[in-house]
């Protein structure tokens, strides 16, 4: 069971190369059409450097080299067999690109009930920026247990 005490721990920092290979796949996995996803050419005519993350891609990076499920067990204390991703949102202050190096930086934000402790939420805060120490985006995500 999760508590407060959580609150402001580290979940840990990773630092991971975007890869063109795996931004293509992604892109048509969630059947993105814009040619700027694919074609390094039609990217640089768009005024890219290179190809764009799409937007929901940093979520796929956030969790490499990371041991989510330890995560989930060991330091929030939840049985994965009674969890839902409850909650996710991004602010994105620049665009990434192909080629780029992030950082995420998974702090545990806030840990709460509902319904009379029937529902346990954690929420996880994560700082993204890229090789230059450019601040990229924040991703919000929450976790409940029933």
């Amino acid at each position: 069971m999760a508590d407060k005490s959580l609150i402001g721990r580290s979940t840990g920092v990773t630092t991971t190369e975007v890869e063109k290979g795996r931004l293509r796949f992604f892109a048509k996995a969630i059947g993105e059409t814009d040619p700027v996803y694919f074609d390094e050419e039609a990217a640089r005519a768009a005024g890219y450097r290179a190809l764009p993350v799409p937007p929901t891609f940093l979520m796929c990076l956030e969790s490499e080299g990371r041991n989510p499920q330890a995560i989930v067990e060991e330091v929030m204390g939840f049985d994965l067999g009674r969890i839902l991703h409850a909650e996710q949102e991004f602010i994105y202050y620049r665009m990434a690109f192909a080629g780029d190096v992030l950082t995420f930086d998974t702090r545990i934000a806030d840990v709460y009930e509902k319904k009379g402790g029937a529902l346990q939420f954690v929420v996880q805060e994560t700082r993204v920026s890229n090789q230059d120490g450019e601040h990229v985006a924040d991703i919000r995500s929450s976790l409940v247990q029933r």
